[in-house]
């Protein structure tokens, strides 16, 4: 079965506007969370409705048992795709500060072997350059 593993600016815009149900509810498809999505999420939901929207769906997707946490060796293996970002793609991490995040979210959608589904094309396009991803731009 394939496994998808959506990007934060693609839960935003499902939670906000119903935007991308047809591909985050479609069945025949596992949908995974990165707790790096989790993260970004819960920093930006300033509004009640908002917190209460990332807890009701963190705890779907942690009942389900499908958040996705980076492993020791997605960081090690994140800080070598950081450093050629910088020194191949000319990123300045000071200045580019959700890259590692972007990092972290990647591998771990690599490591289980799910499909990144992103509208951050610039992003992603030159991490999956580095490391082979599955990666949907939607």
């Amino acid at each position: 079965m394939r496994r998808i593993l959506p990007d934060t600016n693609v839960l935003i815009d499902w939670l906000n506007q119903g935007r991308y149900g047809e591909i985050l509810l479609a069945k025949g498809a596992l949908k995974h969370m990165s707790s790096v999505v989790l993260l970004e999420l819960e920093a930006g939901a300033f509004s009640l409705k908002d917190q209460r929207n990332v807890q009701q769906l963190a705890e779907n997707f942690e009942r389900a048992g499908r958040i996705v946490t980076p492993a020791s060796a997605d960081y090690s293996a994140g800080g070598r795709v950081l450093r050629q970002l910088q020194a191949k793609k000319g990123y300045n991490l000071s200045k580019a500060y959700s890259l590692v995040n972007d990092v972290l979210i990647a591998l771990s959608a690599r490591r289980i072997g799910a499909t990144l589904l992103t509208q951050n094309a610039r992003d992603f396009e030159a991490i999956a350059e580095m490391v082979p991803l599955s990666l949907v731009l939607v």
